[in-house]
């Protein structure tokens, strides 16, 4: 058993599993969501709710601490949107491919293409105390999809310190330096220092 703390994942996707775990390998035993917790209504209109509600059911489900995150994708020229809706823009049960080609199509023409994500993460004990903390990353939404890696808009944000590429043409260990999510967990990981 290890002497690192732990915290019980909260998120159901498993491609932001993969990234949370390779940014707090080593710090944090990060521990799997049970399977047989049901999916959490992410109906807050901030980052910080959505944490908060996955945070709170996934610890009052295990007894343990939790740790959720939320993530969206503000772009300047559609005054903030998707934002917190960034994972459904383009409707319930869509895709990320479908939210990537209503992104597209909403910008087609804006010459303005500055956007920013945000990542909110959100710690709860099972004492009620909860530690919250954010992550963001500056760039712009490109005019085609570039690159084959990442999930979600990783193929049409570049992120200004990223070179001139998208995430999406970027290594997971590039991506999580500079990322929204990376980031917040490497804040998260200060302030539980």
């Amino acid at each position: 058993m290890s002497d690192r703390p732990q915290l019980v994942g909260a998120s159901a996707n498993p491609d932001k599993v993969v990234e949370i775990a390779a940014i707090l390998d080593g710090v944090v035993d990060l521990l799997p969501r049970p399977a047989d917790v049901p999916d959490v209504v992410e109906d807050a209109d901030t980052l910080e709710g959505n944490a908060r509600l996955k945070a709170v059911a996934i610890c009052e489900a295990t007894g343990l601490p939790a740790v959720a995150d939320d993530t969206g994708l503000e772009v300047d020229a559609l005054d903030g949107a998707p934002g917190v809706y960034a994972a459904r823009y383009a409707g319930e049960g869509c895709s990320y491919a479908d939210n990537r080609s209503k992104l597209l199509s909403e910008l087609a023409g804006v010459a303005d293409r500055r956007a920013r994500f945000r990542t909110c993460v959100l710690v709860r004990w099972p004492d009620g105390r909860e530690l919250a903390v954010d992550g963001v990353c500056e760039g712009t939404i490109t005019e085609a999809e570039h690159g084959a890696r990442g999930f979600g808009y990783d193929s049409v944000f570049r992120p200004d310190e990223g070179g001139g590429r998208t995430f999406a043409e970027m290594t997971d260990a590039e991506k999580n330096a500079i990322s929204h999510r990376g980031r917040a967990f490497r804040n998260l990981l200060m302030a539980l220092a």
